[in-house]
């Protein structure tokens, strides 16, 4: 076994392809060495998935003095199939740290307090995560977050809404007013 000191490793014909060594094969990169990459990576790293994106398709109304499940009916993406009936359930073997963001727009002309609010369950306990409040309330307020929360397998986690203007009032459904969308962190 020998070292090999040289500045550049080219295939032999044009756009080819030059492979170091086989399955099984282990290659070290020492503590202090730089990797520069300027041209396409492949391979390296995870790609944060589980991840989903849903919205509504319809309007919903959201009953006065009342927390209620958002209904996201329509999705962007589930890369794992993990969201369903307006929940997100961590799939087996994917515990970890997750990244969620939502946003709710009432659709109407009143003056109330209205928040939203992720609600997990987490080994069986049910919690709230990353409530966001807009106390003053008026024609169309919205409200939105993103937070981490760290998860085990079966863990779920659903987005609820809450208003108190007197009567029902109507939440949007579209993605740009609608929307609760979320992803596994890799690394951390």
């Amino acid at each position: 076994m020998g070292t090999i000191k040289t500045t550049n490793i080219e295939p032999i014909a044009d756009n080819g392809t030059v492979t170091l060594g086989s399955s099984g094969d282990t290659f070290t990169v020492p503590s202090g060495v730089t990797i520069t990459n300027n041209g396409t990576q492949t391979g390296f790293g995870g790609d944060n998935t589980p991840a989903f994106l849903a919205f509504p398709s319809s309007a919903q109304s959201i009953p006065n003095n009342t927390n209620t499940t958002v209904v996201l009916d329509s999705e962007v993406y589930d890369t794992d199939n993990a969201f369903a009936s307006n929940t997100f359930t961590v799939p087996s073997g994917e515990g970890g740290k997750y990244l969620f963001y939502f946003k709710v727009r009432q659709n109407g002309n009143t003056q109330n307090r209205l928040y939203a609010y992720l609600e997990a369950s987490i080994s069986g306990s049910t919690s709230d995560f990353y409530t966001t409040e807009n106390g003053g309330g008026g024609s169309y307020d919205s409200v939105q977050a993103t937070g981490v929360i760290n998860m085990s397998a079966g863990d779920t986690v659903v987005l609820k809404f809450y208003q108190n203007c007197g009567s029902s009032n109507n939440i949007f459904s579209s993605l740009n007013h609608v929307h609760f969308g979320g992803h596994k962190l890799i690394g951390i």
